[in-house]
């Protein structure tokens, strides 16, 4: 759990990939939490995940009650994240609901109070044995009460009532006014056990959606700011902050798919030349150095071995990228139709840096790659300040790792000098490639600007690229 520390407190599971890990093992057993977002964060398909997740996996049947929206509007907006709702219910793990308030009846009635709410939940929660409660959302529930006292009093007897049941229960809410308070009212984060944030901001017409651990009662938990995605998976929150220098390291060698740049890595005892797996390769050089056509051997390369490959194309792609390759005898296509081979291509400035970093996290989590290329990693620069791409692709190169797999990073890059993006520290293989313009002719050249852990080449080789593809020539001499 984050932290290394003991933790006995109980919990239950999120459904939320990646809220576990950080939140070390769940949320609150039997107490309740509290959600806070503004309009369209997400508040409502975290409750929802929590419930299904409960109802589908661990046994523990669920009761959503809703003050906004009707169960029909619910089961729909909960499809396009693969939750079969009406289902659920037909199957008796899930309850819906629906709670109006109407302002002309909170005037008839004089004092507010939540019996007759009390008395409906509870039959809801002894009909299903439910286990699990979602309350969306509070500022419904609560908007016609003037008076100050009432609410709070009505506030702290809900979460009372929630937790002596011992109902493992997600409460939502709208962001308070101003920065002065988390919640609308402004007592009900003093009264949950856990408060999550959820915000979605715009950044340089980029939305970016992000939560953060306010509050965790009994436990250590992560309290940096999560980027996290909504999409037919549902939600998933990247941890990507927590990862450390504990990555398992392998002696064993995978090629470049290209035997003299194979050979100028140098051999171990066993005589094996190539990359470590496991390892970061940087390729740096300026436009047309032939960085495209390097990793496009390396994947190959990896594909021929029964090993599959994830591609980051920013630039060029799936067709684009399987086209061009062809004039240099490698055909892609078949490693894409047996599934070894899956091309991710975006533009980078489709969406800011974190979404980017939190998209290819998840793809990566998703597939489990043996390889892993991103062509161009310097394409991000368009997405953020040097500093953040620096940031992103040192979580990138770490997350990468920790699956265990090889890492080949593209940068355009001029000449031996130092990147826009000064990453080359970062990676344990760095490999630069370059032109000489010629009065008749163009000569290409790469030199292995450092290997750690291997007896490399110091030689700046001439190489061709044909149909045969990329061939390694001898040293330039004098260089």
């Amino acid at each position: 759990m984050p932290g290394g520390m003991p933790d006995t407190l109980p919990k239950v599971s999120s459904g939320i990939a990646g809220l576990d890990e950080i939140t070390g093992g769940g949320l609150p057993a039997g107490r309740p939490t509290l959600v806070i977002g503004g309009p369209g964060s997400g508040k409502t398909l975290l409750a929802t995940s929590f419930l299904v997740h409960g109802a589908l996996h661990d046994g523990e049947p669920g009761v959503l009650v809703s003050f906004d929206e009707p169960p029909a509007d619910l089961a729909v907006n909960s499809r396009s994240l693969g939750f079969d709702l009406d289902e659920l219910q037909r199957r008796g793990v899930l309850g819906i609901e629906h709670v109006q308030i109407e302002r002309q009846h909170v005037i008839e009635a004089g004092d507010y109070d939540l019996e007759a709410l009390f008395i409906r939940l509870d039959l809801a929660v002894r009909t299903l044995g439910a286990k699990r409660v979602g309350l969306d959302s509070l500022d419904t529930l609560f908007a016609n009460i003037p008076n100050e006292a009432i609410l709070r009093a009505e506030l702290r007897r809900l979460f009372g009532w929630l937790k002596e049941r011992g109902l493992s229960t997600v409460i939502t809410t709208e962001r308070g006014p101003g920065d002065r308070q988390l919640s609308r009212h402004g007592i009900e984060e003093y009264v949950s056990d856990c408060v999550i944030v959820l915000d979605a901001r715009v950044h340089d017409e980029l939305a970016t959606r992000r939560l953060r651990i306010v509050k965790y009662r009994g436990t250590a938990h992560g309290s940096n700011e999560y980027p996290f995605l909504i999409d037919r998976q549902g939600v998933t929150v990247l941890p990507i902050t927590s990862l450390g220098l504990e990555h398992a390291i392998s002696e064993e060698r995978v090629s470049s798919g290209v035997p003299g740049l194979d050979a100028m890595l140098g051999a171990t005892h066993g005589g094996a030349h190539g990359f470590y797996k496991a390892s970061s390769v940087l390729v740096s050089g300026g436009p047309g150095t032939g960085k495209t056509s390097l990793a496009a051997h390396f994947a190959a390369a990896a594909c021929m071995r029964g090993e599959r490959c994830l591609y980051f194309a920013f630039e060029e792609s799936e067709r684009q990228l399987v086209r061009n390759m062809r004039s240099l005898g490698i055909d892609l296509q078949p490693y894409v139709a047996a599934e070894r081979l899956h091309v991710h291509a975006v533009r980078p400035t489709l969406q800011g840096l974190e979404m980017h970093l939190a998209s290819m996290m998840f793809e990566v989590q998703r597939m489990r790659p043996d390889v892993v290329v991103v062509d161009p990693l310097s394409a991000l620069l368009s997405s953020g300040t040097t500093m953040q791409s620096r940031m992103m692709t040192l979580r990138l190169v770490d997350y990468v790792k920790s699956f265990g797999a090889t890492g080949l990073f593209l940068s355009v890059e001029p000449g031996h000098e130092q990147a826009d993006l000064d990453v080359s520290s970062l990676m344990d293989t760095w490999i630069v490639l370059d032109n000489e313009r010629r009065p008749d002719d163009l000569e290409r050249r790469v030199l292995v600007m450092k290997s750690r852990g291997m007896p490399h080449s110091p030689d700046i080789r001439r190489f061709a690229m044909s149909g045969r593809g990329i061939e390694i020539r001898p040293s330039v001499e004098g260089a």
